[in-house]
């Protein structure tokens, strides 16, 4: 849903997920980690990226 807010195909988006990684994502292989629930925290940093979200830990006992 967030790539698609960006304008960013799954495709695209593996596209780019390779160049930064070095490892090869395809639009299947992308689209089966989103549906399993299995991406990395690497790889969510690496999305966020991409979409030019930022990820943050946030301390919940403030």
């Amino acid at each position: 849903m967030l790539a698609a807010s960006r304008g960013v195909t799954l495709k695209k988006l593996a596209e780019r997920l390779s160049e930064l990684s070095g490892e090869e994502y395809t639009y299947n292989s992308l689209l089966g980690k989103l549906n399993r629930e299995s991406l990395s925290l690497k790889e969510a940093f690496f999305i966020a990226q991409i979409l030019d979200y930022k990820l943050d830990f946030i301390d919940n006992f403030k």
